[in-house]
């Protein structure tokens, strides 16, 4: 079992890694306009800081803080989800793009909801 959650965790790793890259890629397409430039500087925060945290969280000093990791790693994909739907709502934006970028966000988010219940219950006992 141990061996399947730490493919897991690296497969959650390298998924939050490709899906930093598609937010990039995306946001290069994005018009040169001011208010462009404050959704995409906040959407990249968000997007990016995903994977970052799952990063750090393996070098974490104790398993209360890897979980805090994950839950910063989660209120990320949260906020994310929030400034693409913004995105795709007020614009006239690829939709379609945006739509991959926020089920790939959802999906992310089930991962992390789930890891973090899996992880807090097993504290329990």
């Amino acid at each position: 079992m141990q061996n399947h959650n730490s493919k897991s965790k690296t497969e959650l790793k390298y998924r939050c890694y490709y899906f930093s890259i598609q937010i990039i890629k995306f946001l290069e397409t994005l018009p040169e306009k001011r208010i462009y430039w404050v959704i995409s500087d906040q959407l990249l925060r968000s997007a990016t800081s995903i994977g970052a945290n799952i990063v750090e969280a393996k070098s974490s000093s104790s398993k209360r803080d890897f979980i805090k990791f994950f839950e910063i790693s989660l209120k990320s994909a949260n906020e994310t989800k929030y400034w693409l739907g913004l995105l795709r709502d007020s614009t006239n934006i690829n939709k379609e793009k945006i739509n991959q970028l926020l089920k790939e966000t959802e999906e992310i988010s089930k991962i992390l909801g789930s890891s973090l219940l899996t992880m807090k219950n097993k504290n329990k006992f």
